[in-house]
């Protein structure tokens, strides 16, 4: 199977309180928007590269991520683009996610940034 250009991203929940965290790595296809692997782990690079290995027997030619730090010192440089612009899939799809699977859900999905207007 070939994914040329894939999202990466991680998820935040917990399991029983706030203070066993769990993140939710998963990779999709930028162009599809299939998910193509996942993994659950903490926030640490040996998670992410564990996702990377998942992810082995595809053509990855591009990674899409946020700016959290394992992306940058796991991922090469000339294949790795940091921005919003082209991690909206993988964003969207926590928020299908967190709608859908109650476990997931927040207390809310929208806030004021401001206490006027």
């Amino acid at each position: 199977m070939c994914a040329n250009d894939i999202e990466l991203d991680e998820m935040w929940s917990f399991v029983g309180h706030k203070k066993n965290q769990r993140w939710l790595w998963h990779a999709i296809d930028h162009s599809t928007r299939k998910i193509l692997a996942y993994h659950f782990g903490r926030r640490k690079d040996e998670a992410l590269i564990a996702l990377k290995s998942k992810l082995s027997s595809f053509n990855i030619r591009y990674y899409y991520t946020d700016n959290w730090g394992s992306y940058q010192r796991i991922l090469s440089e000339d294949s790795h683009f940091i921005g919003k612009k082209n991690t909206q899939a993988i964003e969207r799809k926590h928020l299908t996610l967190r709608t859908r699977i109650k476990r997931l859900a927040r207390k809310t999905i929208c806030f004021s940034k401001s206490d006027k207007d």
